[in-house]
């Protein structure tokens, strides 16, 4: 299935889309996606349902991030080899984490904002893995029975603030508003039968960046899942973001930026696809 929030800000609907790709409301069904949605019964009882059945959203409504609530939004930084590289850093020996805050997350294709002062504004195309049931101390074995499914994700980072700021404090410079695309669809596991053989890319102003897949990911989800499971609770509705490919702006020569005016578009295969415009801040951003 793939899952999906459509609606205003705050006030999201749930939904899934259907073979044609349009939105079916699934507010007679569940009360949103989110937590309690992701539990495998829940899932397993929305799977049973003929999307002819659920009445068809009308027009083209803002697409909302597809998971409702969030509780951790955990990082994973370095995690592809030749992102490493281009970063100047080593291949970690263990994986990098680090915590955006869950109210930078918003939808999709809603807007970027440059934070005030900002100069180093960056782009990366992401896979998001979304967690479906509890896991505290699992084996890489069984991590993936806790994985609900995935998701796009746009880890947005100001590179001055994650690298300079402080001595180089990662979630200075990746929790900033907006920061958190995430979407456009939650797709259910059963779709994605190997994470690890999923091309993603991300163009700005139209100019491929990014190109890469999951298979040179360092480390991969179920060893994601796992090794963070040994160090917090993972509980059902919070979202990993893996790593990304190199072709990020820090990693250009000379570096390249996000501005205003800028677009970013990007979309890991099978998980949809993202657009984002880039505007300044402002005091009612």
């Amino acid at each position: 299935m793939k899952l999906v929030r459509y609606g205003k800000p705050g006030r999201e609907k749930p939904g899934l889309i259907d073979a044609a790709g349009k939105i079916r409301d699934l507010s007679e069904v569940v009360a949103d996606i989110d937590a309690a949605t992701l539990a495998p019964r829940v899932l397993a009882r929305l799977a049973k349902i003929k999307p002819e059945s659920l009445p068809t959203v009308r027009g083209a409504p803002r697409i909302g991030p597809c998971v409702a609530n969030v509780g951790n939004f955990v990082a994973v930084g370095l995690n592809y080899a030749d992102h490493a590289a281009e970063s100047g850093m080593a291949i970690p020996k263990e994986p990098v984490l680090f915590i955006k805050p869950t109210n930078c997350i918003v939808g999709p294709n809603d807007d970027i904002v440059i934070p005030r002062g900002s100069e180093k504004t960056d782009w990366e195309v992401e896979l998001g893995v979304v967690i479906g049931t509890r896991a505290s101390y699992v084996s890489e074995k069984d991590a993936l029975a806790h994985v609900a499914g995935y998701c796009a994700v746009n880890d947005v980072s100001e590179r001055d603030y994650q690298h300079r700021r402080g001595g180089g404090q990662w979630t200075k410079g990746k929790g900033c508003p907006t920061f958190g695309p995430i979407g456009p669809w939650l797709v259910t596991k059963d779709e994605v039968p190997d994470p690890q053989n999923l091309s993603m890319w991300l163009d700005v102003n139209g100019e491929r960046m990014q190109s890469g897949s999951t298979a040179t990911m360092v480390f991969g989800v179920a060893k994601l899942v796992a090794e963070i499971s040994q160090f917090m609770i993972l509980e059902p509705g919070d979202v990993i973001t893996t790593g990304t490919p190199p072709g990020v702006g820090d990693g250009k020569k000379p570096p390249r930026y996000l501005k205003a005016g800028d677009t970013v578009s990007l979309g890991v295969d099978g998980l949809g696809q993202q657009a984002q415009r880039v505007v300044a801040w402002s005091k009612s951003a």
